[in-house]
């Protein structure tokens, strides 16, 4: 079944950056633009340190699929 283009939740690169919002990323005050990279890149580093993360996460669009 094609998914539509705009379902963001369908898409797992959607999925991730949530991910990382939510674990590393939110209710943080930004003094600067490089504060902002250094953090992303921290969570990013702090993910593709857990494979297995990234393959649940990858996962979820899948059975959201099924689900309906």
């Amino acid at each position: 079944m094609p998914l539509s283009v705009r379902s963001p939740e369908f898409n797992p690169v959607e999925n991730t950056w949530q991910f990382m919002h939510d674990n590393w990323l939110s209710n943080r005050i930004f003094t600067a633009h490089r504060d902002i990279i250094d953090h992303r890149c921290y969570a990013w580093n702090a993910l593709i340190d857990q494979p297995w993360k990234i393959t649940s996460i990858a996962l979820w669009s899948r059975a959201r699929g099924h689900d309906q």
